[in-house]
């Protein structure tokens, strides 16, 4: 009932918005089970007005929902814009494994796209440009480029620090796992080529071309964001291919005749005719115009790289905000609608096993054509508490030698709301349907390779890390870790982002390059840097186990979080304490009388009460 408080609710029943609901959700094993009939009292059982309310809010999420896609949109859009040169260039070489790896994990981070890259290597493979094993290292890297963007989403949060880490361990969750799997699958790709032999015995000598499929999401949220900024994949594309050496010769743009419409602008040449790019027909740079929607409005007719670079630069922000301003209403309609609704209705009426959110996460993967979508709107979810990391009570495939066979036995005595870990694995194996796309279209043999190497690389993390309880708590513990350590500091996640999506990889792309230079000097150089940079992790890990290092690292982070609090609450500390002083000298009589006063005799307030504490402490001393 509305008006009953925490004390008078069933024993095991945590609601939603409780004072205690923050520490619940962290322990649901604690949380009572529900029966079907108060899960159809609490969804079904409304008045009118609360039928009204419900459908308001669900209008308002929809709404919000729908500018948070059309935000991630924008967000990709203008990392294309900006880093999509960069990403082109530093693909389109035969490399090194690691620095294969890290070239997918940079074009991805710098593209907000895990799908264009890997699009980008499956055309650059079927082209003949890299060899199809320099794309298997690749797809590893853009495996963990992906993640950057949910996990930039989980700071949404910042103000919440309950929040804060129950979403950035659910962003991150989806990072360790990725680096996880590629950890192990690096090395032994690299010694045994499995990936490569497996996929070359599934494939057929000949394959036949396929068509392009533009997902449904992508087609409701494309008429606003194409509207506003639409970027030019072929720039990336020609430059990763070398038809192009730099982004240079996409400019100036020219429209024909001054009309901006895709006609006049971005319409191809026909080259059988003779037709010259920006004479017979327009030229457009990293911004383009859509066929059906005409031209954005950062479009503009004879803009330069810089024009582009700078519209590109605007839209970032206004996509970053325009995220911000949606996830905190999702949020906060999310939080109005779940207001005093118990944990154990919410986890009975959403029970649905870890198997079965893969297949939900694949799905929806596989609908939206990209999982930084997926995870980047479940990602608020873990924060306020709906989501949890893992499925509690599941148990995996026991053997029965008696009967000879297999069977899979599910505790479903608990089970959390569609559980986070079980859903980014499904949308790990739903975003290589993008690949498999984009390597039907390429109608070659060994662009359907990669894009296969893609999902089988996927389908082994899942078999390596989730099916064993004490493999999987490895990626969940660290998320925790991580998402604990929000609590100390609100910097560590953009700390994180900096160093894992871009300050390593760009470490360890330089090391690497440095023995790709094929001499005595260069080679010598990077060993010596390899060592060093070996001897600093093997030192910090001496430190931090040996030397207690993890406990004066919380020490400082503790005591760093605490100077800036008592820098928060100071005036209003002093304010309590002179006050209590106040009080304290009315009550003793060390106030000085009115005649004092008007003498001008009056003794500051803090001195008489100075003098009169360190008479007490001489008192004190001498009675000692």
């Amino acid at each position: 009932m509305a008006g009953s408080g925490s004390a008078d609710r069933p024993t095991g029943s945590v609601h939603f918005g409780d004072p205690g609901y923050d520490e619940a959700v962290d322990h649901p094993e604690e949380i009572g089970d529900a029966t079907w009939g108060e899960v159809c009292t609490a969804c079904c059982v409304h008045d009118a007005e609360g039928w009204g309310k419900i459908f308001v809010g669900a209008c308002v999420a929809i709404f919000f929902l729908y500018f948070f896609l059309v935000s991630l949109e924008l967000l990709g859009s203008a990392a294309k814009v900006l880093g999509g040169c960069s990403a082109g260039g530093l693909m389109g070489d035969n490399v090194n494994p690691i620095a294969g790896l890290v070239i997918g994990e940079l074009a991805t981070a710098l593209v907000q796209s895990s799908s264009t890259t890997t699009s980008i290597v499956v055309s650059l493979v079927g082209s003949g440009a890299i060899r199809v094993q320099d794309g298997i290292y690749m797809v590893m890297g853009a495996n963990i480029g992906t993640s950057v963007t949910n996990t930039i989403v989980s700071m949404g949060q910042m103000a919440d620090g309950a929040q804060l880490e129950r979403a950035f361990a659910g962003a991150t969750v989806h990072d360790i796992f990725n680096l996880l799997t590629v950890l192990i699958l690096l090395p032994v790709e690299v010694i045994t080529h499995y990936l490569y032999y497996l996929t070359k015995a599934m494939l057929p000598d000949t394959t036949k071309e396929g068509e392009e499929w533009e997902g449904p999401i992508k087609a409701i949220v494309a008429p606003v964001s194409d509207k506003i900024i639409k970027s030019n994949k072929n720039v990336i594309n020609d430059i990763a291919t070398g038809k192009v050496k730099s982004c240079d010769d996409y400019y100036p743009v020219i429209c024909l005749d001054g009309i901006e419409d895709y006609t006049h602008c971005a319409a191809k040449c026909d080259k059988d005719a003779g037709e010259v790019k920006g004479v017979d027909c327009g030229q457009v740079g990293l911004i383009t115009c859509d066929k059906k929607r005409g031209c954005p409005g950062f479009f503009q007719n004879g803009a330069s790289k810089h024009d582009d670079t700078v519209s590109g630069g605007v839209c970032l922000f206004l996509a970053l905000f325009m995220l911000l301003i949606c996830l905190m209403g999702l949020v906060n309609v999310l939080q109005r609608g779940l207001a005093g609704m118990s944990t154990r209705i919410i986890y009975k009426a959403t029970n649905v096993n870890g198997l079965i959110a893969m297949l939900i996460g694949a799905g929806i993967t596989m609908l939206v054509q990209s999982s930084s979508i997926t995870t980047s709107v479940l990602t608020p979810l873990v924060g306020v508490g709906c989501i949890q990391l893992e499925q509690a009570g599941i148990q995996f495939i026991t053997i029965n030698p008696l009967r000879y066979a297999v069977f899979l036995h599910i505790n479903f005595s608990f089970f959390s709301l569609f559980q986070m870990l079980p859903l980014t694995l499904g949308a790990n194996i739903g975003t290589t349907i993008t690949g498999l796309l984009a390597a039907m279209v390429a109608d070659t043999v060994d662009a359907l390779q990669v894009a296969l190497c893609h999902l089988f690389f996927n389908i082994s993390g899942i078999v390596i890390w989730y099916p064993l309880p004490f493999m999987r708590k490895i990626p969940l513990n660290g998320a925790r870790v991580l998402g604990r350590a929000t609590r100390r500091s609100k910097l560590v996640p953009p700390i994180y982002i900096i160093l894992v999506f871009f300050v390593i990889p760009l470490l360890l792309l330089a090391i690497s390059s440095l023995f790709e230079q094929k001499t005595v000097g260069f080679t010598v150089l990077g060993s010596f840097v390899v060592v060093i940079v070996a001897g600093g992790i093997a030192k910090f890990v001496w430190w931090w186990k040996k030397q207690d290092g993890h406990n004066k690292c919380l020490t400082w982070m503790d005591n760093r979080t605490a100077r800036s609090e008592c820098h928060k609450t100071l005036p209003e500390d002093m304010q309590f304490l002179k006050s209590k002083v106040n009080q304290l000298c009315e009550h003793t009589g060390l106030l000085a009388d009115e005649e004092d006063v008007e003498e001008g005799v009056e003794k500051p307030l803090m001195q008489e009460v100075a003098a009169a504490d360190l008479q007490a402490i001489e008192d004190d001393e001498n009675e000692a």
